[in-house]
């Protein structure tokens, strides 16, 4: 497994991040116990989890069984980068006008000390902004974070789903303050979402905030299975959707891959790893033969004539903005 440093700092996290969301929602704690030490075993050390995934009603679940898993010992906790969330309201907040998402001094440190609970730590190395707060102010939000990296509780402080311009205002108030700010961004980002170059990549790279896609395989169109799915599966219902252009470019997607011989999902991995502007993709296994596929993603060096077919088939915005749409 490579590494790569995240974002600036000189933090080294594996090429490839353990998503966790299906945990207790579709993967058992038997099986995902499994899936963690397997992951460790093939040198991924980064992990990422958030406070609200879970079970349907059992938001927290996710983040219990990553503790209970550190808790068996054997240095478990020790050589995993952990990250997790903080944004969404949780099911069992007391009632009242702060149970709802956002991103108060209030919210944060009540729900930082229940995430550690839930994870059986005293800290977590990457703390993240899930979503952007528009009512809370910068001073308020990166004040409560600033205490939280000196009490050790956080190491490092990200963000999800910013757009360039939030990564922009965010670093401008961090500066201001003389605080590190931002180290990352998790982001949507794949073959078949590829906005984020028009404004989000350039401002993170320009920044020195690692970019984390999530969502690699967009929720499984690039998983090889849409064509031709099994009956009963997930992917059934959003095959029968497809639009004629999807179709044409996802078998335009799977004869390149399979004159490559490599797995769709692969070649959707090593796109996202050939790019400098990415940290780590994130998987979400809900299997241990699905984390076995991915392992193969990082030995994969795609040549430039493949990278150029890739931009026919899946077309981006055109390139960083404003040339992307000025003259």
């Amino acid at each position: 497994m490579e590494h790569s440093y995240l974002g600036r700092t000189g933090l080294k996290v594996s090429k490839l991040c353990l998503g966790t969301m299906n945990f207790g929602s579709y993967t058992s704690e038997e099986d995902a116990f499994a899936i963690m030490d397997r992951a460790l075993e093939a040198g991924i050390n980064f992990f990422d989890t958030a406070n609200v995934y879970g079970s349907k009603g059992q938001r927290g679940q996710t983040e219990e069984i990553i503790g209970r898993w550190f808790a068996q010992g054997g240095g478990r906790r020790e050589k995993v980068v952990l990250a997790t969330k903080v944004y969404g309201g949780m099911e069992n907040e007391a009632d009242g006008p702060n149970k709802e998402s956002g991103l108060s001094a209030y919210k944060i440190r009540r729900h930082l000390e229940a995430s550690l609970k839930r994870l059986q730590t005293d800290h977590v190395e990457l703390y993240q902004m899930h979503h952007i707060e528009r009512h809370a102010p910068w001073e308020e939000i990166w004040g409560v974070f600033e205490s939280i990296v000196n009490q050790g509780k956080a190491y490092y402080i990200g963000s999800s789903n910013f757009a360039g311009y939030h990564l922009a205002l965010a670093q401008a108030a961090a500066e201001k303050r003389q605080f590190l700010g931002l180290v990352s961004e998790q982001h949507k980002y794949n073959l078949l979402c590829r906005l984020p170059e028009l404004e989000v990549l350039p401002a993170a790279g320009d920044l020195g905030i690692g970019i984390i896609p999530w969502s690699p395989l967009e929720g499984g169109m690039l998983s090889g299975k849409m064509l031709n799915p099994e009956p009963g599966s997930r992917s059934e219902s959003r095959a029968a959707e497809l639009s004629d252009h999807e179709r044409n470019q996802l078998e335009d997607y799977a004869k390149l891959c399979k004159e490559l011989g490599e797995s769709e999902p692969n070649i959707a991995l090593a796109w996202l790893l050939a790019n400098p502007a990415v940290t780590a993709p994130i998987i979400g296994p809900r299997t241990m033969e699905q984390l076995e596929q991915a392992l193969r993603a990082v030995e994969i060096n795609l040549s430039e004539d493949t990278m150029k077919e890739l931009d026919r088939i899946f077309p981006g915005p055109g390139g960083h903005a404003p040339e992307a749409y000025a003259w």
